[in-house]
């Protein structure tokens, strides 16, 4: 392990130079690490089963092992080029961020941490983690989703970052993870189409503001690109589609490949998304960005074979209740721009 760990520090050390020779190219990565908890017991949120004496057992042993198999697909994703911010969904806590940022060869990396507790009962977050030399935060804010009275709904908020990029052109940034389909498809879909008006009305606020600015939004979304909490309510459309006014979907052509972003019941599916503003793909100067930019991460290591359904599934940290040593139930995405 720790000859593994100082090959890593090494590659990290020597692609952390090539990005400082370099402004060329600027990435986000977004990645569900599913279900990053600390081991100790939170008396505010349901996260008893990941406790040493809970029904997973999550000893110090394990946290360790989901740390470092998070920082090597951080490490692995963009290849030479380390991300510039990481988005991520399923943290419980800023520990798990700093312990992920301070104790992996990431460590080598300027990056610091935006992050707020979240109303989710369960205590997880979507966090941002940024490179401090390639990126400056000026604003950020967390939007809380309503519940059916108004009130606010017990699950994850909205993550805004707004900065700079190399001192340069400025980016807006939402971090999203709306509501599962735990409970059902058609009784959970309302509140992904709440989430998605959300976003959209502060979508909406900026673009009055400058119709040419520089929007990024990712996340989970819990529906796939053609569902309608992503066509109709928050608007994204096809990157093709040139006459669109709104947003475009990058992710949209994923949906005719054999596989997605994550697999449930031998389906997969494209949960995970890259949507942008049409001011990332017209622009001439500054931030610019094309359709093919934007991918999914499908690392080799991510995979293991699928001996129930056929094909092969993504290697979790859990098979059930079985601890598998793993890495998540999402696959990270991946989107590349270019600085001018």
């Amino acid at each position: 392990m720790k000859h593994l760990f100082f090959c890593l520090s090494l590659i990290l050390l020597i692609a952390k130079c090539n990005g400082q020779n370099s402004d060329a190219e600027f990435s986000i990565l977004f990645y569900n690490v599913e279900n990053l908890f600390d081991i100790r017991n939170d008396s505010l949120t349901a996260d008893d089963e990941f406790t040493p004496g809970g029904e997973r057992h999550w000893t110090r042993k394990r946290f360790d092992n989901k740390i470092d198999n998070v920082s090597k697909v951080i490490l692995s994703a963009g290849g030479w080029q380390m991300p510039d911010l990481i988005a991520l969904a399923e943290i419980e806590n800023r520990y798990v961020l700093k312990t992920l940022t301070e104790e992996t060869p990431l460590n080598t990396m300027p990056y610091k941490i935006i992050h707020k507790e979240s109303p989710d009962p369960r205590g997880i977050d979507v966090a941002l983690i940024y490179n401090s030399e390639t990126f400056y935060p000026l604003d950020y804010a967390y939007y809380p989703l309503e519940d059916k009275k108004g009130g606010i709904r017990k699950s994850r908020e909205i993550l805004y970052v707004l900065g700079t990029v190399n001192g340069g052109d400025s980016v807006h940034v939402f971090v999203n993870h709306w509501p599962s389909r735990y409970s059902g498809l058609l009784e959970t879909r309302p509140a992904r189409q709440q989430a998605a008006r959300l976003l959209f009305s502060k979508y909406k606020e900026i673009i009055q503001k400058n119709e040419k600015a520089k929007v990024v939004i990712v996340g989970d979304f819990n529906d796939q690109p053609t569902d309608e909490s992503i066509i109709q309510d928050l608007g994204a459309a096809d990157p093709l589609n040139t006459k669109s006014a709104g947003l475009y979907n990058l992710s949209l052509p994923w949906i005719n490949k054999e596989e997605g972003t994550l697999k449930y019941q031998g389906r997969w599916f494209v949960f995970d998304q890259i949507i942008v503003s049409p001011g990332l793909l017209t622009a001439k100067n500054g931030l610019i960005t094309k359709p093919e930019n934007a991918t999914i991460c499908n690392l080799p290591f991510l995979f293991e074979p699928d001996e129930t359904r056929g094909g092969r599934k993504l290697h979790r940290t859990y098979t059930g209740y079985r601890y598998n040593e793993g890495f998540s139930d999402h696959l990270p995405v991946l989107l590349k721009l270019q600085v001018y």
